[in-house]
C-alpha cells in the first residue's frame, strides 16, 4: 500500500468516504472510517457487513476503491456511463444498482434528479454519488436510530423504499394541485392552468422515465439471485419492487389525468374563442346591410332613388331591416348546423 493511501485511512475526507457504518446481526450500525472499514473487510467476520457512501466528486475517490474494494469492473464502467435509468441486476456475484433519486435540499422537496451508484456483494454495499440525495440521507438517519439490518440487500431494499416515499409526497402533492385545477375548472375559472399543468405534466413524466426500475433487468436478478442471497432477502426485494411498481402505476395515473384535464382545458378554450368568433361574425353580418345601402346612397351621382320622396326614408329603413332579419336568420342557421 503506498503513503498516500495510509494517509487517506486517518481520515476518510482524503478518500471520498463521506460516511461508513458496521453492522453486526442484532445491533446498531457503528460509524467507521475508511481505515476501520478495511479492518473489518480484512477480518473476514461473516456476521457483519459494512456501508460505504461516497463521494465521487472527490479526485481520490475511485482510485482508492479500485486499490481497496475490489469491486466489479461492471461497476466503474457504470459511473462512467453517467444517468441512465433505474435498475438492479446481477452482475459478477454482485449485485448493481443505478437510483436516480431526488436531490436533498435542506428539507423541501425538490424535483432535480441526481443519480446513486450502488454495488452490493456479501459483506459490503458501497453506494457513490455526485450530489446528495434525499433517500440515502433517510437511510443514514434510520441507521443512526438503531435500525437493524441483516444483509446489504436489506440496506439496498431500505434505499429502495425510502426513494417510494419520496416519489410518493411528490405525487400526493401534484395531486392536490392538480385537485384546484380541477375545481377551477368546473367552476369555469382557467386563468394560466394551462402553463401550470404542461409543467407538471413534464416534471412527472421526466420521474417517470428516470425512477421507474427496468423490468428486465429486475426479472432476471429475481430469476437468477447471487449465491449469497438468501430466499427471505429475494422476497424481501420482489415484495419492494413491487411496492416501487405501485409507487410508479400511481405516478402514471396522475400523468393521464393531468393529460385529461389539459384536453378539457383546451376544449372549453376552444369552444370561448367559437363563441367569441360567432359574436363578431354576427355583428359583421347583421352590420352589413346596412353598410352597403348607405355605400350606395352615399355617393355622390346623380340618380339616386328616393332623394325626392317625401316617404323615402322609412322605406329605406323598411330596406335596411328586412334585410338584416335575412341576414341574422342565415348566420343562425347556419350556426344551428354545425
Amino acid at each position: 500500500m503506498n503513503h498516500s493511501l495510509t494517509q487517506g485511512h486517518q481520515d476518510s475526507d482524503l478518500v471520498g468516504l463521506l460516511y461508513g457504518f458496521r453492522f453486526r446481526p442484532g445491533e446498531r450500525g457503528v460509524e467507521v472510517d475508511s481505515d476501520g472499514a478495511l479492518q473489518c473487510l480484512r477480518a473476514n467476520d461473516g456476521d457483519e457487513f459494512l456501508w460505504l457512501h461516497l463521494n465521487l466528486a472527490h479526485a481520490a475517490c475511485q482510485r482508492w476503491m479500485k486499490a481497496q474494494l475490489e469491486l466489479p469492473d461492471a461497476f466503474f464502467e457504470t459511473l462512467q456511463e453517467g444517468s441512465r435509468s433505474t435498475r438492479i441486476e446481477h452482475v459478477d456475484d454482485a449485485l448493481l444498482a443505478v437510483v436516480n433519486d431526488v436531490v436533498f435540499n435542506f428539507g423541501q422537496v425538490t424535483t432535480d434528479i441526481a443519480t446513486l451508484w450502488v454495488c452490493a456483494r456479501g459483506r459490503l454495499l458501497v453506494s457513490a454519488r455526485l450530489q446528495p440525495l434525499r433517500s440515502v440521507d433517510k437511510l443514514r438517519s434510520s441507521v443512526k436510530r438503531g435500525e437493524g439490518f441483516r444483509s446489504p440487500l436489506e440496506l439496498l431494499v431500505h434505499l429502495l423504499r425510502d426513494q417510494g416515499e419520496i416519489l410518493t409526497q411528490i405525487v400526493r402533492e401534484t395531486n392536490m394541485q392538480v385537485d384546484r385545477i380541477e375545481d377551477q375548472l368546473l367552476s369555469l375559472r382557467l386563468s394560466d392552468n394551462r402553463a401550470e399543468l404542461g409543467s407538471m405534466r413534464r416534471v412527472l413524466v421526466r420521474l417517470q422515465r428516470l425512477l421507474a426500475l427496468e423490468p428486465g433487468a429486475l426479472m432476471r436478478l429475481l430469476n437468477r439471485p447471487p449465491a449469497w442471497l438468501s430466499d427471505a432477502d429475494v422476497q424481501t426485494l420482489r415484495e419492494s419492487t413491487g411496492e416501487f411498481s405501485l409507487v410508479i402505476s400511481d405516478l402514471t395515473a396522475l400523468v393521464e389525468r393531468i393529460k385529461l384535464l389539459q384536453e378539457e382545458i383546451a376544449a372549453s378554450l376552444n369552444e370561448q374563442s367559437s363563441r367569441t368568433l360567432f359574436t363578431l361574425t354576427l355583428v359583421t353580418v347583421l352590420a352589413l346591410p346596412i353598410n352597403i345601402i348607405a355605400g350606395f346612397f352615399g355617393m355622390n351621382v346623380g340618380g339616386v332613388p328616393f332623394s325626392d320622396d317625401p316617404e323615402g326614408f322609412w322605406i329605406l329603413v323598411v330596406l335596411v331591416a328586412t334585410f338584416t332579419l335575412l341576414a341574422g336568420r342565415w348566420a343562425f342557421r347556419k350556426r344551428s348546423g354545425y
